[in-house]
């Protein structure tokens, strides 16, 4: 088996909460990993904010206790590489924020990601008499005393994932790229089915220049989203990482 079929983590990711806002590509450019492109929808580029919960966790099929069910929120935004006569659309992490050291080191170390610890918690409340009917998701971390918040609110029923959509851009990403300490860049797939989705409406509050810099922050409260949704999720299996070289570029 190729290092590339060598799963790492399986998971379920659920209740994803996400917010999208429209952004200067330049802010970017700079962390674009080479060999890759910035990618955008209907020409505008986006960054995400997502909340979602982790569960079930087994990391190379082990069950590591007091780690399995935690919160992430994560900052993002899309790229997209061309390989065999392919694009692969994937996505790059600005930060991401959970409430375990431990998940945070083994990110760092084995994915390059840009892993932070911060206390959290969530919530997800229901239709009263419908527990499968979800109407409102929170997710909440702290950094120092200030308490930062993301939530949205669905409106509307589910709908299915059509190609070309934005909700389908989002979300429907099989890769993932992150900088490797001293030059060059990592790989890795991530395989799940197309998620469930709601339209919603959304905000973040807190310290956000604080937490991911001047520029991101301004992005993120100087603005309404561009849209908003909530992703039922699924089961996800999370593959190795491999190196590629420093100095490849996107092929024709």
């Amino acid at each position: 088996m190729t290092e590339t079929g060598r799963i790492f983590l399986t998971a379920e990711w659920r209740y994803l909460a996400m917010l999208n806002y429209a952004i200067d590509p330049e802010l970017l450019h700079p962390l674009v990993p080479p060999g890759t492109e910035l990618d955008s929808w209907n020409g505008q580029t986006l960054v995400t904010l997502v909340g979602f919960l982790f569960l079930r966790t087994r990391v190379i099929g082990v069950p590591v206790p007091f780690h399995r069910d935690f919160e992430e929120v994560n900052l993002r935004f899309y790229v997209r590489r061309k390989t065999e006569g392919e694009w692969r659309r994937a996505v790059v992490f600005i930060q991401e924020i959970v409430p375990r050291a431990a998940v945070a080191w083994v990110a760092r170390a084995l994915y390059g990601e840009n892993y932070v610890q911060a206390p959290m918690s969530h919530q997800v409340e229901c239709e009263e008499g419908h527990p499968g009917s979800v109407r409102r998701v929170i997710y909440s971390w702290r950094r120092g005393r200030q308490v930062n918040r993301l939530e949205v609110c669905v409106e509307g029923n589910s709908q299915t994932l059509g190609d070309s959509t934005l909700q389908e851009f989002i979300t429907d990403h099989s890769w993932g790229y992150s900088r490797r300490p001293g030059g060059g860049v990592f790989e890795y797939r991530v395989e799940h089915s197309r998620w469930r989705c709601w339209p919603a409406s959304g905000h973040v509050e807190g310290d956000l220049r604080g937490q991911y810099g001047d520029a991101f922050g301004q992005c993120l409260t100087s603005q309404r989203p561009h849209s908003a949704l909530l992703a039922e999720g699924s089961p996800v299996r999370v593959y190795r990482p491999i190196s590629l070289a420093a100095n490849e570029r996107v092929s024709s």
